[in-house]
């Protein structure tokens, strides 16, 4: 009975909300993106409270972010909105840290491809790969989020292993479980990623797109919530029709590979700056 009165709500929605998907319909929302850092597992144990405090502050404004999500039908594009970066901002940590961050984002949800620009310590990949294929869940709430009802979904994500939102400090009490003569070589030894998260969705098929921010899509409406993980994602804004439309092309520019081979692309230059910064501080060859 449940599944049944949430199709038929979605239908209806959807029945009202056709005569936005005219051949040339377009659509914009704005997302604020969020994710919190436990910094007592992050932080070492000597330090203070307001270093960890300073520390936090800084990943606070690398983590939060404003992205636009230009949609039609079947295609969209999501980049990061252009800001000033504040003088001083970071220092070299903070700086490599963004070269982890994605670039502006291409979905196409009819062929089910996604494809990203990406800088990568001077160099320009381009990764091409496939639509994650998530299993939602129909739960039947609702919420509004702005005018628009939302209807509730989750669904398990795998996570990617170099998804440096969802990293965090191994548990200490695991690596007392380790024989301590050992070393590793692999200079992600320290970090663990959860192998997958729950994924919550909010979708309103008041905007019948099968969209959303960043890798997601796959429900009758456009998504406009996101908690996943420690990550958060949130629609602010939206503007549907705009009297200037941009073109959604695909982006074409860099080295095209596969997400599985630009991890590894990004795991080698690790391990390199690792053994460079060991011997820079009288460590071993």
């Amino acid at each position: 009975m449940k599944s049944i009165s949430i199709k038929l709500c979605i239908a209806i929605a959807v029945l009202f909300s056709n005569s936005l998907l005219a051949q040339d319909f377009q659509g914009k929302a704005y997302y604020e993106s969020k994710t919190t850092v436990d910094m007592d597992n992050w932080g070492r144990r000597e330090m203070s409270e307001q270093q960890k405090k300073m520390i936090a502050e800084r990943m606070k404004s690398m983590f939060e972010k404003t992205y636009i999500l230009t949609f039609n039908k079947f295609e969209s594009m999501y980049k990061e909105e252009e800001k000033l970066e504040a003088p001083g901002a970071g220092g070299r940590g903070f700086r490599m840290m963004g070269s982890f961050t994605g670039g502006a984002q291409y979905k196409n949800v009819k062929d089910k491809q996604i494809l990203q620009e990406q800088e990568f310590f001077g160099k320009q990949f381009l990764i091409n790969d496939s639509l994650p294929d998530l299993k939602w869940d129909m739960t039947g709430e609702t919420k509004q989020i702005g005018q628009y009802t939302c209807f509730k979904a989750t669904a398990t994500k795998k996570v990617d292993e170099m998804d440096f939102r969802s990293m965090r400090r191994r548990d200490r009490d695991d690596e007392k479980k380790k024989d301590s003569t050992k070393t590793s070589d692999d200079p992600m030894s320290e970090i663990e990623v959860p192998k997958e998260v729950l994924v919550t969705a909010w979708y309103t098929p008041q905007i019948p797109v099968n969209n959303g921010p960043g890798e997601y899509w796959g429900l009758p409406g456009l998504i406009l919530e996101i908690n996943a993980d420690r990550t958060t994602i949130l629609c602010s804004k939206i503007v549907l029709n705009p009297d200037e439309k941009d073109d959604i092309k695909k982006p074409s520019k860099g080295k095209e590979v596969t997400q599985e081979e630009y991890n590894s692309i990004m795991k080698k230059k690790m391990e390199e700056m690792r053994e460079m910064y060991g011997r820079g501080r009288g460590g071993r060859r």
